[in-house]
């Protein structure tokens, strides 16, 4: 990968991160759509596809929706994705399940963009109130320009989570692949059900509706199905 790449990786992160609660809102940030186009932008949509499909379920119960800040799935989605192309071609990762392990290594270093989210909140905060005097004085190009770098404190705050999860999975994996890439390695296909199981049973544990059952199966069995084709 060039830095290039990379570039790309971070664009797409700022872009996915903004669509996830400041602007856009075209779910364009769901880890399902990011983890993919993230990939067919760097040359293997289908390394994003399959990391897409193992993160996607794990917090949809958990939505940023009104002052909820759940772990970043966006950018551990993208980060992952950038990791696993980074690592699918190199030895001794090319006989590991790359997206797999470089899920479970970005997974808790998505932790980071709740601190990060919350930051950008906070900044923001302050921001309101200065609108709200810049209004009161009739100050409209204060406001405008208030409004704008709220908006580019979400973009700071999704890019340097980014950083953070591909810059820790370049430091970590090298570090813990030799110690639990070959138990993954076997382990891989029970996992690969794991992730999608307990995505569900997150889901329906989150939400009330009737027949859980039949939507519990029918979830599970297309996240299996996804993996599967891909």
């Amino acid at each position: 990968m060039s830095w290039t790449d990379y570039l790309i990786g971070a664009l797409i992160a700022v872009v996915a991160g903004l669509d996830r609660t400041a602007v856009f809102q075209f779910m364009v940030s769901r880890p399902i759509v990011a983890a993919p186009l993230t990939g067919w932008l760097l040359g293997d949509a289908a390394a994003g596809l399959q990391v897409g499909a193992l993160v996607e379920l794990l917090w949809l119960g958990r939505l940023p929706v009104g002052a909820a800040i759940p772990p970043d799935d966006t950018q551990v989605a993208v980060g992952a994705t950038v990791l696993t192309i980074f690592f699918a071609g190199l030895t001794p990762f090319s006989a590991l399940p790359a997206p797999l392990i470089c899920t479970l290594v970005a997974m808790p270093l998505g932790k980071a963009g709740q601190f990060f989210d919350r930051a950008a909140r906070h900044w923001n905060g302050r921001l309101l109130h200065r609108a709200q005097q810049a209004l009161a004085a009739g100050n409209l190009g204060e406001v405008e320009r208030s409004h704008l770098r709220g908006i580019g404190h979400f973009a700071l705050a999704a890019f340097v989570t980014y950083l953070v999860i591909v810059g820790g999975g370049f430091l970590l994996l090298p570090l813990l692949a030799p110690y639990f890439g070959s138990p993954v390695a076997e382990a891989s296909t029970w996992l690969k059900l794991a992730f999608p199981l307990v995505g569900t049973a997150v889901i329906l544990g989150t939400i009330n509706v009737s027949r859980s059952l039949t939507l519990f199966g029918a979830s599970f069995g297309s996240a299996l199905l996804l993996l599967w084709l891909v």
